[in-house]
């Protein structure tokens, strides 16, 4: 029963020759949920080889163009491969007028309907559940317009499995803010943006994100399993600045690549 995350994208908004905007695929027990959608999403789905039929829900953290501008694109491949499940959205209420936009101008062809959920939660809400599977709860981040982290949770039945339940959290644009690693406390896998590297801490003051040593303090704190970082600033030409400042703090750290994958093993309950 897998439980494995596929990262698509790790650049922020300035783009790079070799590297795509944030996304990333959540495979939990086969059922696939992706997790924003920056430009060329389509296409490192197909480059891993994932089905755009799978996919049951997508998951956006906010409306800035780096996490939603493939999209359109996306959509519309879906109804290219005839698509007939109906796609679970959950994103900023923001993201409403551009959802309709896609609809009023480009799906009039579309095969399946979009069940989209507008989030607009002061703390960690649940917002989905694959019964027997999986729950997704969204907690608000501290970024320039409404932005959301998720928790991912697998569910396991203590009767039949002696498997301690896994878990994920997605921690996009933020800046630091002392509720965040309660919220995300205790999860196997943390990502968590580290756009800037520690000497531009004044670059994440001034555009609300998170510099290395943020992220590695929130996985410490929350007591994570392991971290995960990306969203890298164009600026940083050397990313294994990323990962050699982040396990200074938190020792089981990691700056991912494009097409990098993480597979939570079951831990034995006691």
């Amino acid at each position: 029963m897998n439980f494995t995350l596929k990262i698509l994208g790790t650049a922020s908004a300035m783009p790079f020759s070799d590297r795509n905007p944030s996304a990333q695929a959540l495979n939990v027990h086969g059922r696939l949920f992706l997790i924003d959608c920056g430009e060329g999403t389509q296409q490192q789905i197909r480059r891993y080889h994932l089905s755009f039929v799978k996919i049951e829900a997508i998951f956006i953290s906010h409306v800035h163009g780096d996490h939603v501008f493939g999209i359109f694109g996306l959509l519309s491949t879906m109804s290219m491969f005839h698509r007939t499940a109906a796609l679970k959205i959950f994103a900023p209420s923001n993201f409403a007028p551009i959802l309709e936009f896609y609809q009023k101008h480009y799906a009039d062809k579309d095969s399946f309907e979009i069940e989209f959920t507008p989030l607009e939660m002061k703390a960690p809400e649940q917002i989905y559940e694959l019964p027997k599977h999986l729950r997704v709860s969204a907690f608000p981040l501290n970024h320039k317009i409404p932005c959301y982290g998720f928790r991912f949770d697998e569910i396991v039945s203590s009767r039949r499995n002696p498997w301690t339940p896994r878990s994920f959290a997605y921690c996009s644009d933020t800046a630091p803010f002392p509720q965040l690693a309660e919220w995300v406390k205790g999860v196997d896998l943390l990502y968590h943006e580290a756009t800037y590297p520690k000497e531009l801490k004044d670059k994440a003051v001034q555009y609300f994100h998170s510099t290395t040593e943020d992220a590695a303090a929130c996985a410490l704190s929350a007591n994570a399993g392991k971290l995960v970082v990306a969203h890298y600033s164009s600026r940083v030409k050397d990313k294994s600045v990323f990962e050699t400042e982040c396990k200074q703090i938190f020792a089981n750290s990691y700056a991912a690549d494009d097409g990098d994958e993480f597979e939570i093993d079951y831990i034995r309950s006691v």
